[in-house]
């Protein structure tokens, strides 16, 4: 299967680093997701926007942060995620 290389924070430059430090001080940190999205910054800028607000208490849902981070790593771990 090919997979998407993930890019690395200091290699970033342009448009990616300016998502990039976006991600980080809107979710604290790059995580992998967004460092794949990074190929496509364009369309990744609108994923960031419409997923941070669904991670976190008062954003409309009726799950806790609690629920939902069980959530996700109960996917990754039928889904078999390295991490």
């Amino acid at each position: 299967m090919t997979r998407v290389p993930i890019i690395d924070s200091a290699a970033a430059t342009g448009e990616v680093a300016r998502f990039f430090e976006a991600t980080t001080r809107l979710r604290g940190r790059v995580p992998n997701s967004a460092r794949t999205w990074g190929h496509v910054p364009h369309v990744a800028k609108f994923f960031l926007l419409a997923g941070v607000p669904l991670q976190r208490e008062g954003a409309g849902g009726v799950l806790s942060c609690r629920i939902k981070e069980m959530a996700v790593l109960k996917t990754s771990h039928v889904n078999s995620c390295a991490y």
